[in-house]
Order: structure tokens, then C-alpha cells, then sequence
């Protein structure tokens, strides 16, 4: 025999040693961050399917047997469908407005504040208790000096101030709306046909009353003498 083939005996006489690894259980998982999250979790249509458990044989479904939680979540899919369709509140819009805060009285209605004089243009929109939901001026969407006081100023406010409450679907809240007019300038127009076009769609059908609260002055001192140019 060669020296090689030697060398290769005696390594495959010689015992190799396998260290063996220490069996431990495996640890599930933790369940803790589970259960918090379902703690968390809103309440969604499964929910309220009825929890009655009824038993069916095994097998094909029957045609004469009907399935009553099925039933069940297709009228709350079609009735929720049909209601974004016409613009109406859904039923889990319902649920969060359970927990909405106080608004006010409900016999109040919103109020939508157009403050327009030779200047600027200021829009205002309050809930029922009179606190702000929005308050903007021309200024606040670029216009400056003396382009806050014209027509198209007031009228790219009205729009961004609609926009911004179907955004946060204030629409779908807004059941009564009091559109109140103050000052006889050139946004009080323009605001106007804001609400009676396109733009004002969703809102328009919300109006119920439209008030006048602009300022007379009556009594007191003299007022200052009138400015005449040329």
C-alpha cells in the first residue's frame, strides 16, 4: 500500500464526533400585540352579521336551505352602495358620528359667513355652538394689495372653502346651512354664484335661510365728509 492510501484508512477508522444539540421546545408565538390590535380594530360589517349558529350538513349547499348571514351582509353592502350614490350617510357613517363631539343644539343650523367689503373678502364657516370650521381671507390663497377686493378673488375663495369641506366630508355632516351676507362688495356677488353653480352642488340643497347682517349705522356722531376725486 502507497503512504496515501494509508492516510486514508486511518482518518476513516478514526471516530468523528458529532456534538449533539440540546432539544429545547419551541416558544410560540406572543398573542399580546394580536389581542391589542383586535382590541383596537374598528367595528366592521362581519360584526354584525347575527351570531345565531346553525348547523348544516356536510356537503354541497342545498338549494332549499338559505344562508341568512349571507343574506344579511348583501342588504348592508347594497344599502351602503345605493347611499354613496345619493349622497346620503351610510351606516358606518352613523356609527361614527355616535361618538362625534357636541355641536350644539340640533334645531341650530351651520352657518356660512361672507364678509365682503371693497378690500378683501373673508368666508367663515361655523358649526351650531358658533365654533369656526374653516376661516379664510383672499390673502390666505395669494392674492395681494389691491387684487384682494375684486370679484375673482372672492370667487376662487368661495371654491377652495367648498373644496376643503369635501374634504373633510363636512357635506355628508351638514344637515341645515344659514348662508349670512355681510357687506355689499364685490366678493358678496361672486360668493353668491359660488353656491348656485357647480361647485356648490353638494352644499346647496343644505341652505335653509339667508340673512343680511350687514352694519347700518344710525345716530351717533357726524361722519367724516364724503372722498371726492377730481
Amino acid at each position: 500500500m502507497s503512504r496515501s492510501s494509508n492516510r486514508l484508512l486511518a482518518t476513516a477508522r478514526t471516530h468523528v464526533s458529532v456534538p449533539q444539540l440540546a432539544c429545547q421546545p419551541i416558544r410560540s408565538l406572543s398573542q399580546t400585540c394580536r389581542r391589542q390590535a383586535d382590541l383596537r380594530r374598528p367595528a366592521s360589517l362581519l360584526d354584525r352579521l347575527p351570531r345565531t349558529r346553525q348547523t348544516q350538513p356536510a356537503g354541497p349547499p342545498q338549494p332549499g336551505v338559505k344562508n341568512t348571514g349571507m343574506e344579511h351582509l348583501q342588504r348592508i353592502l347594497v344599502s351602503q352602495t345605493l347611499g354613496r350614490a345619493r349622497n346620503q350617510p351610510t351606516s358606518s357613517d352613523l356609527m361614527e358620528g355616535e361618538n362625534q363631539e357636541d355641536w350644539g343644539p340640533a334645531h341650530e343650523p351651520f352657518h356660512f359667513h361672507i364678509y365682503a367689503h371693497k378690500h378683501n373678502a373673508h368666508i367663515t364657516v361655523t358649526m351650531p355652538n358658533r365654533n369656526a370650521i374653516i376661516n379664510m381671507s383672499t390673502g390666505n390663497i395669494g392674492f395681494k394689495k389691491a387684487k384682494r377686493g375684486t370679484y375673482d378673488a372672492a370667487y376662487q375663495l368661495t371654491a377652495y372653502i367648498i373644496d376643503k369641506l369635501h374634504q373633510g366630508n363636512w357635506h355628508k355632516k351638514i344637515g341645515k346651512m344659514e348662508v349670512v351676507l355681510r357687506g355689499f362688495g364685490a366678493g358678496r356677488e361672486a360668493a353668491t354664484k359660488v353656491l348656485l353653480g357647480s361647485e356648490g352642488r353638494m352644499l346647496r340643497d343644505k341652505i335653509v335661510k339667508v340673512s343680511d347682517a350687514t352694519r347700518l349705522k344710525f345716530g351717533g356722531t357726524r361722519s367724516p365728509k364724503p372722498r371726492r376725486l377730481g
